[in-house]
């Protein structure tokens, strides 16, 4: 049986009690460590007297990074470079990207320009400070989901591009589910660049499949944290077998975490919603990862 930590991204309501009870009820919860959205001195030592460690932490700048314009791009590239030293310095070791361009109409392929152009000096800042890169899978807004690195063409190409192990993934099965994308063939392709996991999981709705296919829906989805044909879930009430994800997480030597993104209509909207959802999600896990 592996022992992988397990943690989790804050939710708002839980966000918003302060970090000394979050901590407090990340302990209860049963995890390990914490994603935070940034890293200081202060959180550091609320993390550490709880005995949390740090999942990853979020990056500020990259909508910049793949801005159309470049002075505004190589600004950005020194942010980062800035920030990951001192997220280093700190103690962290994983940076969080969801690689969405400045403008939301950019077409991925001319992101991908941008992205070769910006992403090489970033690398090697990161290589040079131990800190590892995680992009999310996260498709982007409707109607243009312009993000960068949400299917296995782009995780090639950019991998390419990039063959620093510095630079990988966070596998989140959740948007793979609702892409119509194997997240179970993912693994074996990619996962020597996953350098974070998401436990988030996504319902196919098959009912209202029928209704708009893959498209948004046209007059609202019925669900919260859904498009229409789907729903992102805690993990269990979805798509993903989590013992087939260990079973290969396990074989690749993962030693990183995974981390609760906490999106699912049921468990949201107050601070004792959010909590359930957090506590039957870290069961669920740890039925796999324990």
């Amino acid at each position: 049986m592996m022992n992988v930590k397990l943690g989790m991204r804050i939710p708002p309501k839980i966000g918003a009690e302060g970090m000394e009870s979050t901590a407090k009820l990340a302990v209860k919860a049963g995890l390990d460590v914490l994603d935070l959205p940034r890293l200081t001195p202060e959180w550091k030592a609320v993390c550490e007297a709880a005995g949390l460690g740090f999942g990853t932490i979020d990056a500020k700048h990259t909508a910049q990074l793949l801005s159309r314009d470049e002075a505004r791009r190589a600004d950005a590239v020194e942010a980062t470079k800035k920030e990951i030293s001192d997220i280093a310095a700190l103690g962290g070791r994983v940076l969080f990207m969801c690689l969405v361009p400045e403008d939301h109409t950019l077409p991925r392929k001319d992101g991908f320009e941008l992205f070769k152009d910006s992403f090489p000096e970033v690398v090697k800042h990161a290589e040079q400070q131990g800190i590892y890169i995680a992009i999310e899978g996260w498709p982007g807004p409707a109607p243009h989901y312009p993000t960068l690195g949400c299917t296995p063409e782009m995780w090639r190409a950019m991998f390419n591009a990039i063959p620093s192990k510095h630079f990988g993934l966070n596998y989140d099965p959740s948007h793979m589910v609702r892409l119509g994308i194997d997240h179970l063939r993912a693994l074996g392709e990619f996962g020597e660049r996953i350098n974070h996991v998401h436990g988030k999981d996504t319902e196919i709705l098959h009912d209202e499949l029928y209704e708009c296919g893959v498209l948004e829906a046209t007059f609202g989805a019925k669900y919260g944290f859904s498009e229409g044909s789907w729903r992102y879930t805690i993990p269990g009430h979805g798509e993903v077998d989590w013992g087939k994800v260990a079973v290969r997480l396990e074989r690749l030597g993962y030693q990183g975490a995974v981390s609760i993104e906490l999106e699912d209509h049921r468990f949201w909207g107050s601070l004792e919603a959010e909590t359930q959802g957090i506590e039957r999600a870290a069961q669920h896990l740890a039925k796999y990862f324990r």
